[in-house]
């Protein structure tokens, strides 16, 4: 398979500075990391009464399918810094939560659940699209060929704040 070019959601509310600023040395470690975006402070989805989250994105280069990927470095990144997944609370708290947004210009299902790619919330939610959309406004979204800036532009992206600082990119 030829290089990639991935856009990686990344998301934290327990401990967010130091768990986020460690899934980037961890992906930093496994793949090219080309660029990070700004930290974004948003309000908990679904269950809301927990810490709020913060919320950024990674441009990474990879060779890997979408399926090595989620599970040989997304997997092993969240088992390091000690991801829980609640079964009966999606919206839990959590050390650290990385999904692939973007992949290339492509559109497509895969692995067993089976994911989506584009990943659906970021038609959904802006603090999923505003990171995205600052490393890569003019990116086209395979589905509906607006841009990620478009994209935001429609939301409502009350409650989210660009944090001063952030994570070495």
């Amino acid at each position: 398979m030829s290089e990639c070019v991935v856009y990686v959601s990344l998301g934290s509310n327990i401990a967010p500075e130091q768990n986020l600023a460690a899934a980037v040395r961890l992906l930093r470690e496994r793949c090219p990391v080309h660029a990070v975006s700004s930290l974004y402070r948003t309000a908990p989805e679904g269950d809301t009464h927990q810490a709020e989250f913060l919320n950024m994105a990674a441009e990474i280069r990879t060779d890997l399918t979408p399926e090595e990927f989620k599970t040989q470095i997304i997997g092993e990144v969240e088992r390091l810094l000690g991801r829980v997944r609640d079964p009966h609370n999606k919206n839990a708290p959590r050390t650290i939560d990385l999904d692939i947004a973007l992949w290339d210009n492509r559109a497509f299902d895969y692995g067993t659940k089976p994911w989506h790619v584009p990943e659906p919330d970021i038609l959904r939610f802006a603090h999923v699209t505003v990171p995205l959309a600052e490393l890569a406004p003019h990116y086209l979204h395979p589905e509906t060929g607006e841009t990620l800036a478009q994209i935001v532009a429609r939301l409502d992206t009350t409650g989210i704040e660009r944090e001063t600082g952030g994570v070495d990119g």
